[in-house]
């Protein structure tokens, strides 16, 4: 079905483009009665993966595979009751997305799970990631035949599968799989099982949690599990498919041997804090880089204020380090969900403060520190630098908790283009200029490897993460990319 009036509406910030958009979010659930009722609060945690739609789909014996696709936030479309009790049966399969590959503003046939029927029965899959080379295949797959229904590139998955040869379904994804390039964790169902499968380099995350005596749940997160309280079990490892059947899970490694470059800024700034990556909280490991921070770049100031929300374990940890004192100087408007109507550019131009307000009593007349994850654009940091100063501030240091990002991602995270990132056109200093503030600072990418556990920092002849953006070193080749004129760079 069609959904004219949620296609015209905006979500998320969309006023704010100087933030790296989360790529999309899985959770499966297989072995407990009315699934999809799990699945909608699960993907109402992994909301932060992706705000611009949502799907569903689950299995019953009686009335067979059924769906639901909707576009805007979980909490909108998946709570109503009217809804849920279409999606019967003991195992189903959700996504929440952020568009990262195809139309930007998509239409209902854009959103996973996709769905496909084979001679062995139905199968739905999700995906989070982005396959890089999905033109060539797409244009391979047209030509001998398929007619795709999305701009998707995770549509290639069933079009490959449908072309396998295999007779179960596993065997299938694993076929389709080894032809595809880049960044997946898979979640899909057949009638009776759930299934798990990460790339060979485990870009983005999947774990595996158990709930009551017979279900299994797979996720994007751990966050996830707990809202329905289900066990953290592991990680899927880099390579690994799991099939889960009648409360047993088998695992293989359809891709042979293989060494993880998990992406590193799930611990900066995709993954929710209470989350757990690699049996490390994700709070503690943000709360570290800001005592990186501190001890690579210390500066004189009274305060320590986070720009919200993303920046303050790292504050809280530049702050225990530095004995300077944390301060909430900034307040987030937690109500900012959907676009104002702004007609004038003057409206436009009050963005920032439709999100974000500062205290000004607490600013004024102080030498104030903001930490912020990241900057990509650094329009966002120019505006909230005027607000501080508007507030009375003497003086504004920015400390990044990540290094400067200086290059595209091409595996699930909407990136701006090479010349629309401010760190792949400046030095620091000019970016220091650029924002107008007293001084700027960026975390070291050994120091964000330190932060992150790797205590004799980036092993720079065989990285222990993926760290493309900071670096430049892209561990998948972007075939695409460099067929539409992408330059990499240059080997050193």
């Amino acid at each position: 079905m069609s959904c004219p009036a949620a296609q015209k509406t905006h979500y998320a910030h969309p006023f704010d483009d100087d933030k790296l958009k989360e790529e999309c979010g899985v959770f499966g659930v297989v072995g407990i009665s009315d699934a999809a009722n799990f699945v909608a609060l699960g993907l109402h945690a992994l909301q932060h993966r992706g705000q611009e739609a949502g799907g569903i789909v689950a299995h019953d014996a009686a009335t067979g595979f059924n769906s639901a696709h909707r576009f805007g936030y979980v909490r909108d479309n998946f709570t109503k009751s009217s809804l849920m009790e279409t999606l019967p049966g003991d195992v189903a399969i959700g996504h929440v997305r952020y568009s990262t590959a195809g139309s930007k503003g998509a239409v209902i046939r854009d959103i996973q799970p996709f769905f496909g029927e084979f001679s062995m029965g139905g199968c739905a899959v999700a995906h989070n990631g982005n396959l890089t080379n999905a033109d060539a295949l797409r244009r391979e797959l047209i030509e001998r035949g398929a007619i795709f229904q999305s701009s998707s590139d995770s549509e290639c998955i069933i079009h490959l599968m449908a072309r396998s040869i295999q007779r179960k379904h596993a065997d299938r994804i694993a076929d389709a799989l080894r032809r595809v390039e880049g960044a997946f964790s898979i979640v899909a169902m057949t009638r009776t099982k759930l299934i798990g499968v990460r790339d060979p380099l485990g870009v983005r995350p999947l774990v595996l949690g158990k709930l009551g005596e017979h279900g299994y749940v797979l996720s994007s997160e751990t966050c996830a599990l707990d809202i329905i309280g289900a066990d953290f079990v592991r990680e899927i490892d880099p390579g690994e498919m799991v099939v889960i059947q009648d409360g047993h899970v088998e695992s293989s490694r359809p891709f042979g041997p293989s060494t993880g470059r998990f992406c590193i800024f799930e611990h900066v700034y995709f993954s929710r804090p209470d989350s757990m990556i690699g049996g490390r909280s994700v709070y503690e490991t943000r709360r570290a880089i800001g005592v990186e921070l501190a001890r690579e770049a210390p500066v004189e100031a009274d305060l320590v204020c986070p720009v919200p929300d993303s920046g303050t374990p790292a504050a809280i940890g530049y702050s225990q380090e530095s004995g300077i004192p944390f301060a909430l100087g900034i307040t987030r408007n937690q109500y900012m969900g959907r676009t104002f109507i702004e007609p004038t550019e003057q409206i436009r131009n009050m963005g920032v403060r439709l999100k974000l307000n500062v205290n000004k009593s607490l600013i004024r007349g102080k030498r104030v520190v903001l930490v912020d994850d990241s900057v990509v654009r650094g329009t966002t940091s120019r505006k909230i630098k005027d607000m501080i100063l508007d507030a009375g501030a003497k003086s504004v240091h920015f400390r990044i908790a990540s290094p400067p990002t200086a290059w595209p991602c091409f595996y699930g995270v909407d990136t701006p283009n090479r010349d629309k990132l401010l760190a792949a056109q400046m030095t620091e200093e000019e970016m220091r200029e650029w924002v107008g503030v007293d001084s700027l600072k960026f975390i070291s990418l050994d120091g964000l490897y330190r932060a992150v556990g790797e205590a004799e920092g980036r092993d720079n002849s065989c990285p222990q993460y993926c760290d493309a953006c900071f670096s430049g070193e892209y561990p998948i080749t972007p075939s695409d990319q460099l067929e539409k004129g992408f330059e990499m760079k240059a080997a050193e």
